[in-house]
């Protein structure tokens, strides 16, 4: 779990990215900061690892302040994602990926072999391996990103608008991949992104950010959706409210059927390869 106590991050010129932030960020789920430009949202997430230091107030890990850890250490148990990768362009695809991995002293064989795994859950063609950041499209590269951040298998990852960069129909296939990636691994993850139908599809919370660093809501997307908590908020969510509202319990409807369908074919190849009621051992 991640909490915010009272965080405040004051520079020097006065100004206020983020004014007494109060948040509890649950542990295994997705959490979306979301907001206009200069609300606070990035630097938010940035204090999480500390990039970037709180004026005031505590961000906690697990319970432990983070200003007690020493920030190599806390960074390297934490996944960071941001815009456009952050590749290293003279490092091939798999020694990007194990980038960490060669930091913490895993030998390059391991090292390879981890990135050689993740390269196929993030759903990278092997053959690209030994290619250069510069020979990938920006989805590739967005989804190496991922992979990197995930070499150490990190229970926390941050991810600062990975998807902002790319063409609309990539970024749908991305985003549909991070949510089975998810659902696999359970990571605890803070999202940040400027768009809130994003947010909705991929947040269990959202904390929606106006400009000054306040807090203005936070929950479900289902109940941001269905009471917005001021003018603020409503704005923020555009005209279109109603749509979103029936697009996004329209996709749960559509995931519960897909689970259920899947449990179901998984009992009827469980039925059919049981032993029939009362036959003999020898019939068996």
């Amino acid at each position: 779990m991640i909490t915010f106590e009272g965080v405040t991050k004051r520079y020097p010129d006065g100004t206020v990215a983020v004014d007494t932030l109060d948040l509890e960020i649950p542990a295994g789920r997705i959490t979306v900061l979301v907001g206009p430009s200069g609300c606070g949202k990035t630097t938010s997430l940035r204090m999480i690892n500390r990039m970037v230091d709180a004026t005031e107030g505590v961000v906690a890990v697990d319970g432990k302040n983070v200003r007690e850890i020493d920030p190599p250490t806390l960074r390297r148990g934490i996944g960071y994602v941001i815009q456009q990768a952050g590749l290293f362009p003279h490092r091939t695809i798999v020694d990007n990926i194990a980038t960490v991995p060669f930091l913490l002293g895993w030998d390059k064989k391991k090292a390879r072999a981890r990135s050689h795994e993740l390269m196929e859950r993030v759903g990278l063609d092997p053959k690209l391996a030994k290619r250069y950041p510069a020979q990938l499209s920006g989805g590739q590269q967005q989804r190496v990103g991922v992979a990197r951040a995930l070499a150490a298998d990190p229970p926390i990852m941050l991810m600062d608008e990975p998807f902002s960069a790319v063409d609309p129909i990539v970024r749908a296939s991305l985003q549909d991949e991070f949510l089975r990636l998810q659902n696999d691994l359970e990571k605890t993850i803070v999202f940040v992104t400027h768009d809130i139908d994003e947010a909705i599809k991929l947040g269990h919370k959202i904390a929606v950010f106006q400009v000054g660093g306040k807090l203005a809501q936070y929950a479900t997307p289902e109940e941001i959706l269905d009471a917005p908590a001021d003018d603020f908020v409503r704005d923020f969510l555009g005209g279109e409210r109603g749509i979103k509202r029936l697009r996004f319990f329209q996709e749960l409807d559509a995931e519960e059927a897909a689970e259920q369908a899947t449990e179901q074919a998984a009992e009827q190849r469980a039925a059919a390869d049981r032993p029939e009621a009362g036959s003999t051992a020898a019939e068996r």
